[in-house]
């Protein structure tokens, strides 16, 4: 995983026990441009996600979070509980730190300079996919429900979004804010990428909607006066993408094909649906396995209006050719 420029966090353990949590792990930084390991740390249970940036090395087990100042030898900062957390989530910014509370659905939101805490009760249900934007001042999450995404203001907590991905239930494979802090991108299990104007708290809300406070539910201004009716059903008030494409989910990795699930990834299954903005018209959207695919999407603006998300290109870099 690249954390900052040059280094890379490797991490290797013992047999592949029945149950990966419970195994010793060791975690590794590499240096590339000096082509050599420059931090070892060593714990008892699987390492199921790092972040990195030029200051720190957060580690997620299962079960808890621990921060480590980016030094030779590493000193420990704090450490905190979570919740079960095996996807590894935990968000790093510059200046907070966001990852799954000691209950289902909350997240913690530690300010790295201060040490304090805050608590988001973001879900009624596991935590499945979070982000923060670039700038450090949003933060996105979805549940195991899958079908809606909640934005949050670091500054202090309040919600400033709700966006629909759909009324059925899905698994949010991931979620990734683009470099300006205004776009929202959203892949699932149903093998749709969407696209979501985003609330800043810096910027006017008028392109999107009115920040909400922590009690009050988002408007949408597409749907006009209808989203103000009190009993109204509540899909008529949500956000939905302004965009949306398919995207290939690609095949699993058969039976003995070697293939070792990412780090962050207990469950034993490719990464699908990976996002990563390359600027604030292009996404990509990167899968594993088998059939391991980069796939290029661009936004444009329609003759009608409208704004679309289309594919202009895919390559594979795993299996065939």
């Amino acid at each position: 995983m690249l954390g900052q420029t040059n280094y890379l966090a490797i991490v290797g353990g013992g047999r592949q026990p029945k149950f990966p949590q419970n195994k010793r792990s060791q975690l590794v930084i590499w240096d590339d441009a000096r082509q050599k390991a420059v931090i070892t740390l060593e714990f008892r249970t699987s390492v199921l996600g790092v972040r990195l940036s030029k200051s720190r090395i957060v580690v997620a087990l299962l079960n808890s979070i621990h921060i480590f100042a980016f030094s030779n030898p590493p000193q420990k900062l704090s450490s905190f509980e979570t919740t079960d957390n095996p996807l590894g989530l935990a968000c790093l910014g510059q200046e907070v730190l966001a990852f799954p509370g000691r209950s289902p659905g909350q997240v913690q939101l530690v300010e790295l300079e201060t040490g304090n805490v805050s608590i988001i009760p973001a879900h009624s249900t596991p935590l499945r996919a979070m982000t923060l934007s670039p700038d450090g001042e949003v933060l996105a999450t979805a549940s195991e429900a899958g079908t809606l995404v909640r934005v949050f203001s670091t500054a202090n907590c309040t919600k400033m979004a709700e966006l629909r991905r759909g009324v059925d239930h899905a698994v949010i494979f991931s979620l990734a804010i683009s470099p300006s802090n205004l776009l929202l991108a959203v892949t699932s299990d149903k093998s749709t990428l969407h696209v979501f104007d985003l609330p800043h708290p810096r910027l006017p809300t008028n392109r999107t909607q009115a920040a909400a406070s922590p009690t009050e539910e988002p408007t949408n201004q597409k749907w006009g006066i209808l989203g103000k009716i009190p009993l109204l059903p509540r899909v008529f008030s949500d956000v939905y993408s302004f965009a949306s494409a398919h995207f290939e989910m690609g095949e699993e990795a058969p039976p003995g094909s070697h293939y070792v699930p990412p780090l962050g990834n207990s469950y034993g299954s490719p990464s699908k649906g990976v996002i990563g903005w390359r600027d604030d018209r292009t996404i990509l959207v990167i899968g594993a396995g088998r059939d391991g695919r980069w796939e290029k999407f661009v936004l444009r603006d329609g003759d009608d209006g409208k704004r679309y998300c289309l594919r202009e290109g895919w390559k594979r870099y795993l299996g065939g050719s």
